[in-house]
């Protein structure tokens, strides 16, 4: 079994960071669970704050949040370049400059919208998956030192974002194959395990944790 010398989640201090981050300090040495006010990765600023602070990690989780619903044909360059920055770019420098350690683990949190796609979601959607394409086109050179890069993508968890994204909770609920939303322990739960349990041979993979609500086989 793997025990972590170090673990650092980004966007750490709420949500499905939290809940990761709640689980990782059960098993690692030492446990960072960073908020947007320690580390905002809109700012290329914080995010070579970060890589000169902390240089590695045996567990790096790359997480942050996502952008409000909008309509293509409303947003703005900046805004293109802000969440450009927040969703792709500081990850992107981490990578280059970061240095995970042998044997480790690299998480991304993305969404399972890239695979089912809601056209309301047009900048979470498109970023997300070009970041996954990065960090998938890495994943060789990682396995070289044995580090494992997986992609998680929730669906509906119970968080205050999901909440802010719908007004009404029960109904989506309803529509639900498991009539719940999912929760942070379950992610949190599951990331644990596969550093605990030196579960290597995801290497880059996506997991889907979306209680069966899409219906595409891949």
């Amino acid at each position: 079994k793997m025990k972590p010398k170090k673990s650092i989640i980004i966007a750490g201090s709420r949500g499905i960071g939290k809940g990761i981050a709640k689980h990782l300090q059960t098993i690692s040495k030492e446990t960072i669970a960073l908020s947007s006010k320690d580390f905002d990765t809109s700012k290329i600023h914080d995010a070579n704050k970060f890589v000169k602070k902390y240089k590695s990690a045996d567990v790096l989780v790359l997480n942050t949040g996502g952008p409000p619903p909008t309509n293509f044909y409303t947003i703005s360059n900046d805004e293109w370049l802000n969440y450009f920055n927040q969703l792709f770019l500081s990850f992107a420098i981490i990578l280059r400059d970061f240095k995970i350690n042998k044997n480790g683990f690299i998480f991304l949190i993305s969404s399972f919208h890239i695979r089912e796609i809601n056209p309301n979601l047009v900048i979470s959607n498109s970023l997300r998956v070009a970041f996954w394409s990065l960090l998938k086109s890495l994943t060789d050179t990682y396995a070289e030192k044995n580090i494992t890069t997986v992609n998680i993508a929730p669906g509906p968890i119970d968080t205050d974002r999901i909440r802010n994204l719908n007004n009404d909770i029960q109904k989506l609920k309803n529509k639900l194959p498991l009539k719940r939303l999912g929760t942070t322990d379950e992610i949190g739960e599951l990331v644990k395990n596969i550093v605990l349990k030196d579960i290597k041979y995801i290497n880059g993979t996506t997991i889907f944790m979306d209680g069966g609500k899409s219906k595409t086989l891949f």
